[in-house]
């Protein structure tokens, strides 16, 4: 059998191919990443019911916000039950706890 000798335009032609084929694999993932720009809306715009539905909602939620007593005060349930020594229980001044402070040793 005689070989015939591969012109050169088909082996640059058989590079160009396979590296258009890998830039197109390559590609893919990336294409892939890119987020998809909605411009139009997704559904037609509230009608005059659900906007005064939502309304309501908000207000109500506004008034039982008004509703919730402030924090300023203490609320201690042993507050008169300690001696008048004694400092008032306070978030600045939580004592932290001794592990091992009584009855022994820690292991």
């Amino acid at each position: 059998m005689i070989e015939r000798p591969v012109p050169e335009g088909r082996s640059l032609m058989k590079v160009l191919r396979a590296s258009m084929l890998m830039a197109a694999l390559l590609s893919g993932p990336a294409f892939a990443q890119v987020p998809q720009i909605n411009l139009l809306a997704d559904g037609p715009g509230k009608t005059q019911e659900e906007i005064e539905k939502q309304q309501a909602t908000e207000k109500a939620y506004k008034d039982t916000l008004r509703k919730i007593p402030d924090a300023s005060v203490s609320n201690d349930p042993w507050g008169g039950v300690r001696n008048e020594g004694q400092p008032k229980a306070s978030a600045k001044n939580k004592t932290k706890s001794r592990i091992g402070a009584v009855g022994g040793t820690a292991n």
